[in-house]
């Protein structure tokens, strides 16, 4: 095999014109996927930040109903020491003792009243957080199901591209070691500046391909002529002639027919 340094300027034009039909075929394919992966990951972003909602909520209410259980034991604890001091009353020996008791029953019963005014509020919010939570999970379902049929739409596509896709690019590989390096550079570097990622078109009726822009008849002989690799001036794009693409383009059509 020759070295690339000694292959011909048609060689190596058909060698990145190969590149770039294998190349835009794999655009291709993953332009039928477009959004989905996309929309996918959105989806599943937004599924686990719902779940981290409910769980602070299921864990905000759980909160809430112990600080309940605190109120209520100290009702309980009230309950118990105004039973005592009113025990206590029974057996007082003056009037400043009695009222000493009745000062501590008021002030438990007053603790009790708060304690419950608190459980009150508590049993509000409960019910507010268990409005948020339904809402969430409704929510939730639906997103839910709406990830489930964009994951399965994403996986038909992948299960009838990925083998092709892959062998696309282990080719694309394969015909950029064959290709000198600063042209593979160049290729590279104008797809990634030009529209829908065409670094190679051919000459279609005295035009560069997808262009407007008309290329002097000397410079298209010269094309032709495959002695040297000529640059569309406005665009940047290497120019090719039509009938070297064609010729790639059907030796390149029953390569992709076999993947």
């Amino acid at each position: 095999m020759a070295k690339k340094n000694d292959v011909t300027v048609e060689e190596k034009l058909r060698a990145l014109y190969d590149l770039q039909l294998v190349d835009s075929r794999i655009d291709e394919i993953r332009n039928v996927r477009g959004e989905l992966p996309l929309e996918v990951e959105d989806l599943e972003d937004e599924v686990a930040g719902l779940n981290t909602r409910l769980e602070k909520l299921e864990a905000d209410i759980e909160v809430v109903e112990n600080d309940i259980k605190t109120k209520k034991n100290l009702i309980d604890e009230a309950k118990t020491t105004i039973k005592k001091y009113s025990e206590q009353q029974k057996n007082v020996r003056n009037n400043r003792e009695f009222n000493a008791l009745s000062k501590e029953i008021e002030f438990q019963e007053l603790e009790i009243e708060l304690a419950e005014k608190h459980i009150k509020e508590y049993k509000a919010q409960i019910e507010q957080k268990k409005e948020v939570i339904a809402q969430t999970q409704e929510r939730l379902d639906e997103r839910k199901k709406h990830l489930d049929h964009k994951k399965n739409e994403l996986d038909e596509i992948l299960a009838e591209t990925e083998k092709e896709e892959q062998a696309l690019i282990d080719k694309s590989a394969e015909y950029e070691q064959n290709i000198e390096e600063r042209l593979v550079k160049a290729y590279k570097r104008i797809r990634t500046n030009v529209k829908n990622g065409l670094a190679i078109v051919p000459v279609e009726r005295g035009a560069s391909g997808g262009s407007y822009f008309t290329i002097p008849p000397q410079v298209i002989m010269e094309i032709a002529g495959r002695k040297k690799i000529i640059t569309d001036e406005h665009s940047g794009r290497i120019l090719v002639d039509e009938d070297l693409a064609r010729e790639e383009q059907e030796k390149m059509d029953s390569l992709f027919k076999k993947f």
